[in-house]
Formats: structure tokens, sequence, C-alpha cells
């Protein structure tokens, strides 16, 4: 199918990703990593999915200057001026402002899709309907959209997007955002039928979203707006710019700065089989799983009496369990982490225990 010209896409691909420790490292983040087996990290197969909607040469990688290595290793394809590179991490509204401004300069008409680099997508044909929807409907109006994921369960680790009125086909206005709420508030989403999780997949004309930030964020849309366009067609002139500029950003999310204030903000519900990786659990909710339902990734184990259980360790280490249920075990780079799968939510902070107690070896 041919690709229109004035349609872009915005790779987000700077996170740590560190929910996922100890196999996601600061060194080596998920995005990079193959997790599933398939010879394609999560970052190559972002790219791989979104190519047949949006031409290559209009794929803009957004990723920080440590993984710039990764990035043209793992995407040979992208020239240079393709991949931007951040000197330091200020959330996802720095990170938009700064490619949009760049493809506006590119193409003052262009249309953007904005995606994380380490989602998974099990139904890609759906997603792209899902996706050449959604930029038919903002190339048409004045709107901000975001893709809310039909729900199947009360999850609590993310957010919630409640539709109001219907403006046509799968596409509302949204109510309100809630961030990750409690597990008896979330039963209470699910029941209402009113609620989607927020797959933090946007689309947008450049024109929108930079008129939204420069009305919700001002300083941040200043900052880009502060330069002439030649600047981001000279890959040269364009870096020192961003290596100047970018660490003064103010550090906040777009969800924040943007999506919960701006009044012309919509929600297309979708259900492509959607997962943003982003956690043990959701890994182990997309692996095949053995007669005991444990999974095991590329590893050796002896498991008796187990089951619910994700057995992850590189290298040559034979795992022997017995009587684990619902456990996580992964061992990589010097680090082994036994947790429960339903405590997940307290890696980030084992994380920073371990980086105060033993400095930055194991981050």
């Amino acid at each position: 199918m041919d690709t229109n010209p004035h349609r872009y896409c915005v790779i987000m691909c700077g996170g740590i990703g560190s929910r996922f420790w100890p196999y996601s490292r600061t060194r080596m983040p998920k995005q990079f990593i193959d997790f599933l087996g398939t010879d394609r990290t999560l970052l190559q197969m972002s790219f791989d999915r979104i190519s047949g909607i949006v031409s290559p040469s209009n794929i803009i990688v957004v990723s920080n200057s440590l993984y710039a290595d990764f990035v043209h290793e793992q995407l040979p394809e992208l020239p240079p001026e393709n991949i931007i590179l951040e000197p330091a991490r200020r959330n996802t509204a720095p990170c938009i402002a700064l490619a949009s401004w760049h493809i506006a300069a590119r193409d003052p008409e262009a249309s953007i899709i904005v995606t994380p680099a380490d989602h998974m997508i099990t139904r890609e044909n759906e997603f792209e309907k899902s996706v050449r929807a959604g930029f038919d409907f903002v190339e048409s109006n004045d709107a901000l959209l975001t893709l809310g994921i039909t729900p199947t369960r009360p999850e609590t680790g993310y957010g919630y997007i409640q539709i109001g009125e219907h403006v046509k086909d799968s596409i509302s206005k949204v109510k309100t955002f809630t961030e990750k709420p409690e597990l008896e508030m979330a039963k209470v989403f699910l029941a209402t039928g009113e609620f989607f999780w927020n797959s933090g997949i946007f689309i947008w004309t450049a024109k929108s979203i930079m008129s939204a930030l420069s009305e919700h964020t001002p300083e941040i849309a200043s900052i880009f707006a502060s330069v002439p366009p030649e600047t981001y067609l000279d890959h040269e002139r364009e870096t020192e710019f961003i290596d100047r500029v970018f660490p003064t950003c103010k550090n906040i999310s777009i969800d924040y700065s943007v999506m919960e204030v701006a009044s012309n903000v919509y929600v297309e519900t979708v259900s492509f089989g959607w997962s943003d990786l982003g956690t043990w659990s959701a890994l182990f909710d997309l692996s095949p799983k053995n007669n005991d339902n444990n999974v095991t990734q590329n590893c050796n184990v002896l498991a008796y009496n187990c089951s619910g259980n994700i057995f992850a360790v590189r290298g040559e280490k034979l795992i022997v369990a017995d009587g684990l249920e619902n456990y996580i075990v992964a061992d990589a780079d010097g680090v082994l982490l036994i947790c429960r799968m339903d405590r997940e939510q307290k890696i980030k902070q084992m994380v920073t225990d371990a980086r105060i107690k033993f400095g930055d070896k194991y981050k």
C-alpha cells in the first residue's frame, strides 16, 4: 500500500526500562534487546511495524546520546539526520517538542504518529487500520489523538482514559485521564466500559501539537521555536543546538503538560493486542508457557512443583527450583533477582536501593 509522503513517525527510545532490571540496564535498555527470541529487538520490531504505514525515510528515532551506536547498528537503513540524540533525559514533552519542530522544518504539512520503542503489538493488520484511521482524522481536524486500548483486566500499572462524546467510528472526545489507579478503582473502571488503557501512542499534525505545546508548556516550546527552520535542516547545526539547549528543558511528560489540559484531545479506541512490555509480568503474559505454566527465557531450568513463574538467566547457568509459584527469577550481569510477580512494582525501588548501597555498578 502506498504511503502518504506527509506522514511521519517518531519512535521514542531513550528510556532505561528499569522495571525489567536486571536484564534492562542503563548501558543496555530493554528496547535494544531481543526479548522474544525473534532475532529482532523491540526497537527493530517497532520500526518494522510502522514502515508499512510511514515511509522509512520519514521515520525519526529519538534516543539518548548514550545509545547512538545501538540505534545505528540496529537500524542501519536510517540516515544520520533521522536519528535525534538527546544529551539528557527530560521525559516525553521535550522529546516530542524537539521532534515536532524538526519534522515541521522538513514538512510544514506533516502529520505525525509518536510511539514508544518498547511496545508489543500482536495484531499488526488491526494496528495499521487504526493508525491510518487516526491519521485521516487528525488531517481533517485540529485534534490531538491518543490510542486507547480496550482493557482486559483491572491493571494498576497503566493510565486510564475515560471516553466522552462520540465523534465518529471509534473516535470520541476524552473526558478524563487517570494515572495508575488502585486495584479497586481499576475494577470500577473496567466495569463501566467507559475507560481504556492509555497506550502512550499519539497521532496529530505538526501544526496542532506545536500549537498545543506553545499554549500549555511555552517554556519548552519557546526553546525549539527560537531558531529558524534551517537549523533543523543542517544536521551538524541541529546537533550543536540540541546539546546546548536540551538539558535546560523542564522534565515533564506530554500527558501532564498537554494531553490532560488541552481542549482538543480525542481518543481512538482500539483492540490490536497491545502491551507496553513494561514489566516482567507483561512478558510472562506474552510468552509461551510449558505444561506447568512456567516461562523460560532461553535458559536451562529444572522446576519441581513450580507454576506461574518466569525464569530468565543469561549464560550457561542451570536454574533448579522447587515450590515456587508466581515468581520472577532473573539473572544478568552480576545481579540475581528473585521477586514475587505481584511485587514487581517494587523493582524500581530495588534498583534505587542497589545504587545507593553499591554505587552505579548494578544500575
